[in-house]
């Protein structure tokens, strides 16, 4: 089966990414994908972009050449209430979709408890359809409480490519999402597969996420990245 959609992309406005928004958008053609989403980080990422960055962001094509094109953000959780960083209610109004991510340099890691009702409580902010990198060690959380109230919330989590590089700086990824997928199959629980791009060249590159689903014997019907019908249906688009 062939992906068809990569959601977790950074461009230059990120601050520490290397490619523009135009040179993704090419890449996720030349990589055989149907829908791109562009989710650069929130304000409170050292050397973000400022929030005006998407109140704008309704300036780039719906489509381009044949690539349907969402936009998002991947929006820090700021603290172990689950608030992001999103501080004007405009910011939101073009985007099709966020990413809710913790990082230490916006949130220094908890107890377990802690983590995991920071991540519990994100998914209940509006237009949050994503929980990107559930996976870093260095925020312990109780994937059985998050896959319950993904489930709930028919929210996806995210199996992030990027985590599973040999040189990733998020310590036991591996070993979190095989007990993360578990539990995911046991419940029926979707997931997204997520380049975590930094440059054009990773747009819709999953090799990782897919070897580690193929390890663990996960059902690609519970992978939202290989169905249209799905993505369509999810993300309210015109097929």
């Amino acid at each position: 089966m062939k992906a068809l959609i990569d959601l977790h992309t950074h461009a230059i406005d990120s601050g520490h990414a290397y490619s523009t928004v135009k040179e993704n958008i090419e890449y996720a053609e030349i990589n055989g994908l149907k829908y791109y989403g562009l989710s650069d980080h929130g304000v409170d990422m050292p050397g973000g972009p400022h929030e005006f960055y998407f109140h704008n962001i309704k300036v780039i094509p719906k489509e381009v050449n044949g690539v349907r094109v969402l936009k998002g953000m991947e929006a820090n959780i700021i603290d172990y209430d689950g608030n992001l960083d999103i501080y004007d209610g405009n910011t939101t109004k073009h985007l099709d979709y966020l990413i809710a991510s913790l990082h230490t340099v916006c949130l220094e890691p908890g107890t377990k408890e802690e983590n995991t009702r920071a991540t519990l409580n994100a998914m209940d902010k509006d237009k949050v359809k994503i929980i990107g990198h559930p996976d870093d060690g260095r925020y312990p959380i109780d994937y059985e409480s998050i896959v319950k109230k993904a489930k709930e919330k028919n929210i996806l989590l995210e199996v992030n490519n990027s985590s599973l590089n040999p040189n990733s700086f998020r310590p036991n990824a591996r070993e979190n999402y095989k007990e993360m997928l578990k539990l995911c199959k046991d419940q029926g629980v979707r997931i997204i597969f997520g380049s975590d791009a930094h440059i054009c060249y990773q747009v819709g590159k999953f090799e990782n996420a897919e070897k580690l689903i193929e390890e663990v014997d996960f059902p690609k019907e519970l992978v939202i990245n290989y169905h249209e019908d799905e993505i369509v249906e999810f993300f309210g688009l015109d097929k």
